[in-house]
C-alpha cells in the first residue's frame, strides 16, 4: 500500500514537471499558446506558475526582469513538496 501510494506521488509530480518543461519549450514558439495543445498545457500549469510569477513581481528584484524564473522555482517547491509527501506517507503508514 505505501509503495503504491508513493509510485503515485511519484507520478503526479513526473507528469506535472513534464508540462512545465513542455511550457517552457513552446514559450519559445509564436502563437504557442493559441494551439489546442498548446492551450491545453498553458491551462494546466498556469494555476501553479501564475501564482509564483506574481509573487516575483511583487518582490523588489521582480517586475522589470526579462526572464520568466517561475518554471525554475515552480520546479524547486514541487520537488520539497513531493518529498514532504512521501515523508509523511512513510511515517503515517
Amino acid at each position: 500500500m505505501r509503495a503504491l501510494m508513493i509510485q503515485a506521488v511519484d507520478v503526479f509530480f513526473e507528469i506535472l514537471y513534464f508540462l512545465i518543461l513542455i511550457r517552457i519549450i513552446l514559450s519559445w514558439l509564436p502563437n504557442a499558446r493559441n494551439t489546442g495543445a498548446g492551450g491545453l498545457i498553458y491551462q494546466l500549469t498556469e494555476p501553479i506558475l501564475g501564482p509564483i510569477r506574481n509573487m516575483i513581481n511583487n518582490s523588489p528584484i521582480g517586475g522589470g526582469m526579462m526572464l520568466d524564473f517561475s518554471p525554475v522555482i515552480a520546479l524547486f517547491i514541487m520537488k520539497i513538496i513531493s518529498s514532504i509527501i512521501k515523508a509523511v506517507i512513510m511515517f503515517v503508514f
